[in-house]
Parts: structure tokens; C-alpha cells; sequence
């Protein structure tokens, strides 16, 4: 988290949350031409330990899915039925970093929802 906060500062400098993720190389590599959109793997630029931080928190939530309630839990299950869970790591430590951007830059704390752990 605080290595988190020192590369993110309060989120100003980054229009928004793709910036941020793209800052850390999280975001997927982009080949456009001719109006259509090829998105590649993701670019590995960036922050190399923030982008190994973001990945292992996100397999951990991985580990404990059965525990999670939520949207968020929901939207991982029903990314692991489709894509394998390498691709949902990073896939959901994009969306850790871009939550985290919202919650900084908007200056506001993150709603989960009722009942979202069930610890």
C-alpha cells in the first residue's frame, strides 16, 4: 500500500485510471490501424514491482474466491470460466489499480457493497 501511494501521489497527474494503469504496464499493448482496434498482451512497462505487487495481491483474491461476495467476486468468477487464470491475474490487478486511482484521485473510500465478505 505504500508503495502504492508513493507512485500514485493523490492521482491528479493521470487523466484517469488507464493512465495510471498504463504507467505501471498493465494495461494491454495497442496496434491500431485502419479504425480497428488489435489489443495485445500486456506492455511490462512501467513500475516492475509495483506491476509484481498489484499481480500477486490479485492471485491471492484468486486463492480466497470462495469466500468473496460481490461484484467484483462475481466478474472474477465469471472470467475464470472463460480465460485462464494467468490472464484474470492480471486482468484483475488492472482493475486493483484503477480502483485504487478512483479511490485517490476522487479522494473517496471504496463501497464494497452489503455483504461483500463473509469473514
Amino acid at each position: 500500500a505504500s508503495l502504492l501511494a508513493v507512485e500514485m501521489g493523490d492521482g491528479q497527474q493521470y487523466g484517469c485510471s488507464r493512465d495510471f494503469a498504463a504507467s505501471l504496464g498493465l494495461v494491454p499493448r495497442q496496434y491500431s490501424t485502419g479504425g480497428k482496434a488489435n489489443l495485445l498482451g500486456i506492455s511490462k512497462r512501467g513500475d516492475k514491482n509495483l506491476r509484481r505487487l498489484l499481480v500477486q495481491c490479485a492471485r491471492v483474491y484468486m486463492q480466497h474466491l470462495e469466500r468473496q461476495k460481490g461484484p467484483l467476486a462475481d466478474w472474477v468468477r465469471a472470467l475464470l470460466t472463460r480465460r485462464h487464470s494467468n490472464v484474470v491475474a492480471c486482468a484483475l490487478a488492472n482493475k486493483l489499480a484503477r480502483i485504487a486511482w478512483a479511490i485517490s484521485a476522487h479522494h473517496t473510500q471504496y463501497e464494497t457493497g452489503p455483504g461483500a465478505l463473509s469473514a
